[in-house]
């Protein structure tokens, strides 16, 4: 069923919404047994959301069942970024993502696994002690990174429901693209940021992933908009983004040919194209346009900038008021480097290491400083292509699901290579839309559409095509 249909039903007392959140939570559970989509389900909580919807059905979630990424903070539900340095916290207040899909009758049923702090593009690297995400068309296979068992969740789910993810370097977007889900990853600033666990505070976007570009509209309707509790939050209006399904998207495209350069696997390049023929025949026009810079810099200024920020934001995780507690034995210096040793995970520390060398006074100008300028050339090279163009269209993923196996051999300059399609997009900020057009032997390919800042409401359009 629809999730309107779904809504309506409810409203009009059609539908039992504590026996079906039952119905729902039993089939989260056995779904979690086999795929490790949750590091918690909160189901006293779901539950009890769903008796007050029961006597008073409002809202345009009136009744849908909502997974969170688990760097989301909820009230009252654990919430460790997939960390085991911040294994049982409970957060006292919910983020305003959260109670924005509360007030509009959505029901939160857990929190889906991640990369430690999102440190990853398979959700492999999950926190010590956390069990890693399988794809939901095979499980010997990855989900994608950092939002994988969101995206899995959003596939493997027979029920009407939505899910949060969030993206620094392509959180969204290629987990969306490895499990055959619509991922929509807004501009920076769109949606508010107060009650997420920060990796980089210049970088972090939340958005919604779902089966339908229906879906991921509605949840950003949701919560989007002006924030006072969040200093970087926009006060644009926000737009009615379900409307834009019903206009025919004739729309100028721009197809970025270096993006299928360099290790693009054929039958991925194939189904893209598929993909682009398919919006030429609903109306769009498309050219190919040359994009190099961001592909060419992107890898290296995003691994200066994220890991320097996200050094910052975890040297407060240190055993003292933040994170997992230790013995007090030692000097601040031993004490700190005995929690943090024990209770990371080795990206975690990887990243850590290499964003605090990047910033340091010796060498802030040579790296931090220089890669913040490039950033900005990333941006304005964007801009000149959005004078011409509506949107532009790249592969998501160079290659569907890998298999852990292969994961296993890739060092990790192969990891986060990964990535590269989605960094620059990320990194300048714009809002991009992940959508699947096929697949490649029984495994979904995406493709990835940008749009400028705010025009979340063009990558809609597009997406409608597609489902």
């Amino acid at each position: 069923m629809r999730i309107p249909d779904f809504v309506n039903h409810v409203k009009k007392g059609q539908i039992d919404i504590v026996e079906h959140t039952h119905k729902v939570l039993n089939e989260v559970k056995k779904i979690n047994k086999e795929y490790n989509y949750f590091n918690v389900i909160c189901e006293k909580e779901a539950l009890e959301q769903a008796e007050l919807i029961k006597k008073n059905p409002h809202g345009m979630l009136a009744g849908v069942v909502v997974s969170v990424k688990d760097n989301i903070c909820v009230k009252g539900v654990e919430t460790t970024a997939g960390s085991r340095i911040l294994k049982g916290y409970k957060p006292v207040f919910d983020a305003t993502v959260i109670e924005r899909i509360k007030k509009e009758g959505g029901i939160i049923i857990g929190k889906t696994a991640q990369d430690e702090f999102g440190f990853g593009s398979f959700s492999v690297n999950v926190g010590l002690g956390f069990d890693v995400p399988k794809n939901p068309f095979d499980k010997t296979r990855a989900c994608g990174g950092s939002s994988g068992g969101s995206a899995g969740i959003a596939q493997k789910l027979n029920f009407p429901s939505i899910t949060l993810g969030q993206s620094t370097g392509g959180s969204i977007a290629m987990p969306s693209a490895l499990c055959g889900v619509f991922g929509l990853c807004p501009t920076y600033g769109r949606v508010s940021r107060y009650g997420l666990i920060d990796f980089g505070n210049s970088l972090d976007k939340i958005g919604p992933i779902g089966k339908s570009a229906f879906d991921v509209a509605l949840l950003q309707e949701v919560i989007s908009g002006h924030d006072v509790k969040d200093s970087t939050s926009s006060d644009r209006k926000t737009e009615v983004y379900t409307n834009f399904l019903n206009k025919n998207p004739k729309l100028k495209i721009g197809v970025i040919k270096e993006a299928f350069k360099n290790g693009i696997e054929k039958e991925v390049e194939e189904e893209v194209w598929k993909g682009i023929k398919k919006l030429e025949s609903a109306g769009a026009a498309y050219e190919e346009v040359s994009l190099d810079f961001p592909l060419k810099y992107g890898l290296a200024t995003y691994y200066i900038l994220g890991p320097s920020e996200a050094s910052t934001n975890l040297a407060k995780l240190c055993g003292m008021r933040y994170g997992k507690h230790e013995p007090l034995e030692g000097s601040f210096n031993e004490y700190f480097t005995k929690v943090r040793s024990k209770h990371f995970n080795e990206e975690s520390k990887r990243r850590i290491i290499l964003g605090t060398f990047a910033r340091m006074s010796g060498y802030r100008d040579a790296y931090y400083l220089k890669a913040a300028q490039v950033r900005t050339k990333i941006i304005e090279e964007y801009k000149k292509a959005f004078k011409k163009y509506d949107l532009l269209v790249s592969p998501s993923s160079p290659v569907v699901a890998p298999k852990f196996s292969e994961i296993d051999r890739l060092t990790p300059l192969q990891n986060y290579m990964m990535d590269k399609l989605l960094l620059g997009p990320n990194i300048a900020g714009l809002p991009h839309l992940n959508v699947p057009v096929g697949s490649s032997e029984g495994l979904p390919v995406g493709m990835l559409l940008i749009a400028d800042h705010f025009n979340e409401g063009k990558l809609v359009q597009a997406g409608g095509v597609f489902g």
